[in-house]
């Protein structure tokens, strides 16, 4: 026989010996919790990190000492930390707890509950190992004493902190200094130059700054990438991209992502947190047809003028105007140019039109649009315009119409070329 046995086999049988409610005061229990805490998952988090942490809480805590008369029933055990409650703290770590304590009900020997918390790390936070406090409070029998034909529990109520480590690790993080636009308009391309810094701790390897779409923004980048280099903690550098504004976009400012893809001081290709930063859009480049509408005759060629404004927000380059000349109407020259034309400016269009005799005389709308070039040279087209023409037939009718002038000009050309060699003859 072990000799650790002899003085629990000294004491069951002192308590055999002594006669049925006798036995006041004995207790028939000894044990109590034992917890320890972890983070499930990892415990590295980078400056500016908003997540949830896992947090395990474990009861290693065993009963020494059992008598088995009478027997306890196994959720009234003194190694169960009853109705636990956790609560995590930020101590002197640069954290923020977001989650308030949570009960997590009994903790029985040998077993374990889950607790999940919001964290967030601040953006400052310098990288090291920091320790979170988790406070347990719990309550949990103490002793177990039979008073005759009644036992009596004695509970204990009881507070631990248990330690959790956690690891900040460096980072680079990116503060956009400066940002301005060149040629962003609704519906165009333009240019966006920032100004950026390494605000982080960490030095970034083959750096490659990069915007991209913000949700549902009419931002769209089109030239999104600039490599750098090496960018050291309080760095920075000058970088320039190319955007794109869908047309449905209206004139106001809109967010774009900014982030930095980067090699860390483990040599693994990350990508820092992003931010994001507005950018003022400018009004849509449109026109407008600001001429009066044009009378054009049945069965006669004429020139029609039309005059066009620049009524958007930025110039256009080498614009040129074409009409879509359809039944009553016809043209072999439908093109004009306009050349460049700032916001505000006019430029008269004038195209050949040949208009049908047996035309319907009333008010037509000819369909016209405009080609042009925008500050970055890119091809665009402008939204269809309606040219108004009115039809009518010229008064006078046939004597005035061209053929039979050119016919009654080559018969008097001719009678009068007859009269003159006939009064030379004789």
């Amino acid at each position: 026989m072990r000799l650790q046995y002899i003085p629990i086999l000294v004491l069951l049988l002192a308590l055999l010996a002594v006669a049925p409610g006798s036995a006041q005061g004995v207790k028939y229990l000894y044990g109590n919790p034992d917890l320890s805490a972890t983070i499930a998952g990892t415990n590295e988090f980078a400056p500016g990190d908003e997540t949830p942490v896992t947090v395990i809480v474990s009861n290693s805590g065993l009963n020494i000492v059992k008598i088995a008369v009478p027997s306890m029933p196994p959720d009234d055990q003194p190694n169960t930390a009853k109705l636990a409650t956790v609560a995590l703290k930020s101590g002197d770590a640069p954290f923020t707890i977001k989650t308030d304590p949570q009960f997590v009900s009994d903790i029985r020997g040998g077993s374990s509950a889950t607790a999940t918390f919001n964290v967030k790390v601040a953006d400052s936070a310098k990288p090291g190992i920091y320790t979170l406090p988790l406070d347990v409070t719990y309550t949990y029998i103490e002793t177990v004493d039979d008073h005759t034909d009644v036992l009596r529990y004695n509970y204990i109520k009881k507070t631990v902190t248990l330690p959790l480590e956690v690891r900040v690790t460096p980072d680079l993080r990116v503060e956009v200094l400066d940002v301005r636009t060149e040629s962003l308009n609704v519906g165009t391309e333009g240019y966006v130059y920032m100004t950026i810094k390494n605000v982080g701790h960490d030095t970034g390897e083959k750096a490659i700054v990069k915007i991209a779409r913000s949700g549902a923004s009419p931002l769209i980048p089109t030239d999104g990438s600039a490599y750098i280099g090496m960018l050291e903690p309080g760095e920075t550098v000058d970088v320039k991209f190319k955007v794109s504004v869908a047309d449905t976009a209206e004139e106001q400012s809109y967010p774009l992502d900014v982030a930095v893809t980067y090699e860390n001081y483990e040599g693994e290709t990350v990508t820092s947190k992003a931010v994001t930063v507005g950018l003022p859009v400018g009004g849509k480049i449109d026109f407008e047809v600001v001429s009066p509408p044009t009378t054009l005759y049945l069965g006669q060629k004429s020139v029609l003028e039309v005059v066009y404004k620049n009524v958007g927000a930025a110039p256009v380059y080498s614009a040129q105007a074409r009409i879509s000349a359809v039944d009553p109407f016809t043209s072999s020259d439908d093109t004009a140019y306009l050349g460049d034309l700032a916001p505000g400016e006019t430029a008269t269009a004038r195209f050949e039109v040949n208009v049908d005799t047996d035309a319907t005389e009333k008010e037509y709308g000819i369909d016209s649009e405009i080609r042009y070039r925008d500050a970055l040279d890119n091809s665009k087209i402008s939204d269809t315009m309606k040219v108004q023409v009115a039809l009518e037939r010229r008064q006078g009718g046939f004597f005035t119409n061209p053929i039979f002038i050119i016919v009654v000009l080559a018969v008097v050309i001719g009678a009068g070329y007859y009269i003159f060699v006939y009064r030379k003859k004789h």
